[in-house]
């Protein structure tokens, strides 16, 4: 069975905000070695959006850095599925809208062949979370305070508390932190 498998950047007072974290050549080669570890990703509507096309037009700039065109080339190389009722298309052969119950469609994918399910964003994994169904949380905690912004679960209410076991942390030259948890 394929594991799902969070991943995210976060301040340290708990928002996630793209615009935040301390995008290093650190960084980006941490989230390479996730992406290869997968073959599928899984976002929603908004995450999607901010991943494409800025990531597929990253692959064909030369003028990019090593760890930009790096990361961008093992995300166009990924098969993408995005939980939405609003988006109209999605870009390439490689992405795919579903419209059915989440929970039905992430067990469907965890029971198929291949590497590693990988969820970015805030919505869906919060739901996927709420179900149950993430299999390990990588979260880079940023030497950041926001005081404002999105955060994990908002809104979203666990009928108990979910206990992780700390698997390994990498500190980076940035201050950020990796930690990697796995259930219980």
């Amino acid at each position: 069975m394929r594991k799902l498998i969070y991943a995210i950047n976060v301040t340290l007072d708990g928002c996630f905000d793209h615009t935040l974290p301390i995008a290093d050549a650190e960084l980006l080669e941490h989230f390479t070695r996730l992406l290869r570890g997968a073959d599928l990703l899984v976002y929603g509507r908004k995450t999607y959006e901010l991943m494409v096309p800025y990531w597929p037009d990253v692959a064909k700039n030369p003028a990019e850095t090593k760890e930009d065109i790096e990361f961008a080339q093992a995300f166009v190389s990924k098969n993408i599925v995005v939980f939405s009722r609003s988006l109209e298309s999605a870009e390439g052969k490689n992405a795919r809208i579903v419209r059915t119950n989440l929970r039905d469609e992430i067990l469907k994918l965890k029971q198929e062949q291949g590497k590693n399910i990988l969820a970015g964003g805030v919505d869906v994994p919060s739901q996927l979370i709420k179900l149950g169904l993430v299999d390990e949380y990588h979260f880079v905690v940023h030497p950041v305070i926001a005081g404002q912004g999105r955060r994990l679960l908002e809104g979203i209410h666990r009928q108990e508390i979910l206990k992780l076991k700390l698997v390994e942390s990498e500190t980076f030259k940035s201050g950020a932190i990796a930690l990697h948890y796995s259930k219980r």
